[in-house]
């Protein structure tokens, strides 16, 4: 029987038409021009877009000389595409009133994704809030969590050796304990994250602050608001051991933070709860202090107004 010759795979309808040249020109990423309707935000993206006097000026150099850099951005199965890196500079374009902005596209999968955009924001923009950092840090770990690499974050603020975290820091620009530091902030409520963002609380008290239940962190910030004053590191970490021993309530809070603090100068104490009936409806606790100043300052007025139309 005459041996079966062996079957040569049949040429792809493109390669009969095309040249070696053409076909590596094609698998090469190239930039385009990309409506900013049919970009879409990447999801869930951690770092905000504050229209400042930065991005301003960003947008009045697009205006004059366009984008310099292209943003990166993957094409999604609508036929639209999502933004990687480069949320700033569409803003700075739409502010600009350009319709269009060069991108560069890559298929990436959505783990890819998280990290690069992870990496890419770190690495550009110049201040960075300590919950965008959080949430950037929890994003980027659990993409390579489903990458396969260990995650297994413990309790501790100095924590172990953590494969997944060292991984993590090698490419950014804290170390491994203090990725976790970070992270730990993403537990904390959104009024006390917005308190350490505005460097009211310090970032030590914060991150001992987060072990507390939702409920006592609701406690602990009515506290800060009638005792005007923000938890040391001691208070926090006391908080906490009795959070974690089941042992902390309303009253023990009220009673750690209304201790006299070292250098403490005399502070006056509002009541919360006689405060928010007289305070506008659906003002933010948080608010309150901003709002009695200005009342203040408006009833001060009033009265050198009075005091002047009673000297005439």
């Amino acid at each position: 029987m005459a041996k079966s010759e062996q079957r040569m795979p049949l040429p792809k309808l493109d390669d009969l038409f095309t040249t070696e040249t053409e076909r590596q020109e094609a698998e090469l990423e190239k930039v385009k021009n990309i409506s900013l309707t049919d970009i879409q935000d990447f999801p869930e993206h951690p770092f905000r877009v504050i229209v400042n006097d930065e991005l301003q000026e960003m947008a009045n150099s697009i205006k004059k000389d366009g984008v310099q850099e292209p943003a990166l951005v993957r094409p999604l199965p609508n036929g639209k595409y999502e933004m990687i890196s480069g949320h700033r500079r569409k803003k700075a374009s739409e502010i600009a009133n350009k319709e269009t902005m060069p991108c560069l596209v890559r298929d990436l999968t959505d783990e890819q994704a998280a990290i690069i955009m992870v990496d890419s924001n770190l690495q550009q923009r110049q201040k960075i809030l300590f919950s965008e950092k959080a949430f950037a840090y929890k994003m980027k770990l659990e993409a390579m969590k489903k990458q396969g690499f260990r995650t297994d974050l413990t309790s501790d603020q100095i924590g172990e050796k953590l494969t997944s975290v060292e991984k993590l820091s090698a490419n950014s620009p804290d170390s491994k304990s203090q990725i976790q530091r970070f992270i730990r902030l993403t537990e904390l409520t959104k009024s006390l994250l917005d308190m350490v963002d505005e460097e009211v609380i310090a970032f030590s008290p914060a991150v001992e602050i987060s072990y507390l239940t939702k409920e006592e962190q609701k406690w602990l910030l009515n506290s800060i608001e009638c005792n005007i004053a923000t938890p040391t590191l001691s208070q926090a970490q006391e908080m906490k051991r009795l959070s974690q021993s089941g042992n902390l309530d309303e009253d023990k809070i009220e009673e750690i933070m209304s201790r006299e603090k070292p250098n403490q100068v005399e502070k006056l104490k509002l009541d919360f709860k006689t405060l928010a009936p007289k305070m506008p409806k659906g003002m933010p606790s948080t608010k309150y202090t901003e709002h009695i100043f200005k009342a203040l300052d408006f009833y001060n007025k009033y009265l050198e107004k009075q005091k002047s139309m009673g000297a005439r």
